[in-house]
């Protein structure tokens, strides 16, 4: 399986590189676009701000790439902040627009000062079915209170409940961790860094890739 990692100079991803590496696909990073359309699987990684991930992806020419290899319906998946800009708009620093792939926006990660709990959330941190299954996902096999790591001050909010895959609780405030729009997929913590059950998670996507 070649898998592309969208490559527009926003965070290091040779971890997810050595991850999908670790599963058997053959994983590069690119922002050709014959490269893109071509691939089993597409990956948007990102870590940072939201309208900075969103300019460096318009100075690349990627938007409009994106969007077109979503609708060859291969499996796309977005981790951390390219999950959250799959979404219509972001509230971080003023507001900005996102790639409007999934209906829904970015807010900031509602916190409780009475648990004494600040942003970012950093930590590993359980995902949640609330009775979703999840076979035929990225989460198969995946038991429900599973940790996985996270690293992040914002949040997507799904305008429908059934895009939502997982949920977690952070500060008494239950989040969106996972999401699935069809070929979409997106997941708010790193899966990358989340041990067995983060390779277990990319195991899955490149399982539907091969599908």
């Amino acid at each position: 399986m070649r898998i592309a990692i969208v490559d527009y100079d926003v965070g290091n991803v040779r971890s997810i590189l050595s991850a999908f590496e670790n599963q058997g696909s053959d994983a590069f990073l690119t922002n050709k676009k014959e490269e893109i359309l071509s691939a089993d699987g597409l990956v948007l990684p990102g870590v940072g701000a939201f309208s900075h991930g969103m300019e460096n992806l318009i100075s690349f020419c990627l938007v409009d790439m994106i969007k077109e290899y979503v609708l060859l319906e291969k499996p796309f998946l977005g981790i951390c902040l390219g999950m959250q800009m799959l979404f219509d708009e972001s509230e971080e620093f003023g507001g900005a627009k996102g790639l409007g792939l999934i209906p829904g926006k970015v807010i900031k990660l509602p916190t409780k000062d009475v648990l004494n709990e600040k942003l970012p959330h950093v930590s590993w941190n359980e995902l949640n079915s609330n009775s979703v299954r999840w076979d035929q996902t990225i989460l198969e096999g995946v038991t429900d209170g599973s940790d996985v790591y996270f690293v992040h001050s914002f949040i997507a909010q799904p305008e429908n409940p059934s895009h939502v895959l997982s949920t977690t609780e952070y500060s008494g405030y239950h989040f969106c961790s996972s999401i699935k729009k069809g070929n979409i997929y997106g997941c708010q913590y790193h899966p990358e860094k989340s041990g067995d059950v983060g390779l277990n998670i990319i195991k899955n996507f490149v399982r539907i890739c091969q599908q």
